[in-house]
């Protein structure tokens, strides 16, 4: 099923997969039914849905798609929208992430795609990783039903997951347990899921759990991929094992955090159009603040607007970066929320919202010690801290 609000003035079109986890054995699966069953079925889905953020049509909230094709893709196959399997005698569920894109790609043919010019598959958390594994398909497919005039592009938020060492390690019980690797390579199998033929070709057989990370599936992408992530993603955190819970953080994670916005950082080096905050969220383009969070003086939209032209311009004649309209935006102070434009952070427990001072209190930041290792003041540095730089 899917949610579309038409724009008949306009030939750009907005394809938006829903994120929410995954489960990948039947234990976790039947959780994941009892508990979280808008996730499994499309029983329970209201009749409409308004959009927000990058789905919206107010041009306040969305200055540069507020008027594009709008469709909205929710999550119900639990597999990363990798899966292309029906239900079968060894499985109770059908995981077909893959098939529904297909599908709803199939149906929208008829309702004003054939025309489009640009085509924008967009995604937060499960559906940014699903954007990496299924743009270049969604080209092909076009492409082979004779619609090669249209440009497919794609956006990831929140997806770009790393293959890290947790913090502390523990059994695959559960989703949030699991270490990442692990959880993708039991999903893998248990949804039959397909990766690209591009990436799949990189790594050897039963190797394709490989193309669930960003950056391993990122350089064999044809299409056009701008990059949306946190460095300090809460649901990486989590699988992770960071728990940050309102007691004072350890120093050993404290450590390890820092050291995760260092390694995603890196990852993100090479990748052409990216927005990085040093932010401790989750997920941003479906927020209705998206507009509000800035790297180094520049906003989300502002540097999607800047890639949609530089991709314009380049298609014309290959020229270098526009002057004045930055597409590579990754923040380089090293801790959550060194960034003044971070969401707010409330504390978990009383509900009060903290400015960046206090969140680092709340989280045993020693000013003293950090202040005397980066050679200021304490009040010089947190000076720093308060003012972002």
């Amino acid at each position: 099923s899917y949610y579309l609000k038409e724009s008949r003035g306009s030939r750009r079109w907005l394809l938006f997969l829903e994120g929410g986890w995954y489960c990948f054995n039947r234990e976790n699966c039947d959780t994941r039914f009892d508990t979280m069953r808008r996730l499994m079925s499309s029983k329970q889905w209201p009749v409409t849905r308004v959009g927000t953020g990058i789905l919206s049509s107010q041009p306040e909230e969305n200055p540069h798609w507020w008027n594009a094709n709008m469709v909205f893709i929710p999550y119900c196959s639990s597999d990363v929208w990798s899966g292309a399997s029906s239900k079968s005698e060894k499985s109770e569920y059908a995981f077909m992430g893959a098939l529904i894109i297909q599908e709803v790609i199939k149906e929208l043919v008829g309702k004003g795609l054939s025309t489009a010019k640009v085509l924008l598959l967009a995604g937060s958390s499960a559906g940014g990783t699903g954007v990496l594994l299924n743009v270049d398909r969604v080209a092909e497919q076009l492409e082979e039903m004779g619609y090669q005039g249209i440009q497919v592009r794609g956006l990831a938020d929140s997806g770009w997951f790393l293959d890290n060492k947790q913090y502390r390690r523990t059994d695959c019980i559960d989703t949030i347990t699991c270490a990442p690797t692990e959880a993708i390579k039991r999903g893998i199998r248990y949804w039959n899921g397909i990766v690209p033929e591009r990436c799949k070709l990189q790594f050897k057989e039963g190797e394709e759990w490989n193309c669930f990370f960003g950056y391993k599936i990122y350089p064999t992408l044809r299409c056009p991929v701008f990059i949306v992530q946190w460095l300090f993603d809460e649901a990486q955190l989590t699988v992770d094992n960071v728990h940050l819970t309102g007691q004072p953080v350890q120093e050993g994670q404290w450590l390890y955090i820092q050291n995760l916005g260092r390694e995603l950082r890196n990852t993100l080096k090479d990748v052409t159009a990216s927005f990085a905050p040093a932010c401790l969220s989750h997920e941003i383009i479906t927020r209705n603040h998206w507009t509000d969070i800035q790297v180094k003086g520049t906003s989300l939209p502002r540097a999607l607007h800047c890639w949609d032209r530089s991709l314009h311009e380049s298609n014309k004649n290959g020229k270098t970066p526009l002057k004045g309209c930055p597409i590579h935006l990754i923040d380089s102070c090293p801790w959550p929320h060194c960034n003044p434009s971070c969401p707010t952070i409330r504390d978990q427990f009383t509900g009060q919202e903290m400015n960046v001072i206090q969140f680092l209190m709340h989280m045993g930041f020693d000013v003293q010690k950090m202040a005397q290792q980066q050679g200021l003041e304490p009040s010089k540095l947190l000076g720093m801290l308060s003012s972002g730089n």
